[in-house]
């Protein structure tokens, strides 16, 4: 019953800071998107194309697929804003972010509740051995910290 408790709260967390990023992407206009979080700063698309293959990465990561889209990742990570030469429409970038949230939501349903204390696929069995934490449910408190970083970013375009 603990483990399920554990549980519940990281993904309740993850679902309430999840949420509330959708919000703030949903009343951002296509034009607020297209600002600079400040002079030099990363735009708003960007970081909604960032947000979106981080949490593609999350589906490999944790062992429940594929990633929906993987060419996000080059784009919104490996390289900077201002590098970029073609990206996706904002609207694509709006369509996947639905998607891959949706997708998110539908394989931690099915997760039970001993894997989320499974190593997740980035560590080797030898430094799981030593560093348990280093689980699944952890890279869903890791990604909540990572969401509610750019969050707070995102949240200076409604200025």
């Amino acid at each position: 019953m603990e483990k399920e408790l554990f549980i519940k709260m990281v993904l309740d967390t993850w679902n309430t800071k999840l949420n509330g990023l959708d919000k703030l992407f949903a009343e951002l206009s296509d034009e607020q998107l297209k600002k600079q979080i400040a002079p030099g700063k990363n735009t708003g698309v960007y970081l909604l194309g960032h947000m979106i293959a981080i949490n593609n990465k999350m589906v490999p990561l944790l062992g429940l697929g594929e990633e929906l889209n993987p060419d996000l990742y080059k784009t919104f990570v490996d390289t900077a804003d201002m590098d970029i030469v073609e990206r996706p429409s904002i609207t694509v970038l709006r369509q996947e972010w639905k998607k891959i949230n949706e997708e998110l939501g539908n394989k931690f349903a099915q997760v039970q509740p001993d894997e989320w204390f499974q190593k997740h696929n980035s560590v080797s069995e030898q430094d799981f051995a030593k560093e348990p934490h280093r689980n699944k449910l952890n890279v869903i408190i890791n990604r909540t910290n990572h969401l509610e970083y750019h969050a707070g970013q995102v949240v200076l375009l409604k200025i």
